[in-house]
């Protein structure tokens, strides 16, 4: 039971860490663009966050579905059948 808790925990930060990666080093080189040019518009950060999230979903997306689904199916057949 506690390592299938432990799997399950894993599983969520194996499946969102790479898109909060992304999300971090968009912000950061946007971040570090706006303080070179001296552009201090705050909405200017969000629009290429929000694209290459966007884009790593689109790209991770089906490695997440079946990361999450081969999941399932594992607690699912450990499920025992009442008769």
């Amino acid at each position: 039971m506690i390592h299938d808790a432990q799997s399950a925990l894993f599983l969520v930060l194996a499946a969102s860490l790479p898109i909060l990666i992304v999300a971090a080093v968009v912000g950061l080189v946007v971040a570090a663009i706006q303080s070179s040019v001296q552009i201090q518009d705050q909405t200017l950060a969000h629009l290429p966050r929000l694209i290459a999230v966007i884009v790593a979903l689109a790209i991770l997306g089906p490695w997440i579905g079946h990361q999450v689904a081969s999941f399932a199916v594992q607690m699912f057949t450990k499920v025992p059948l009442v008769p």
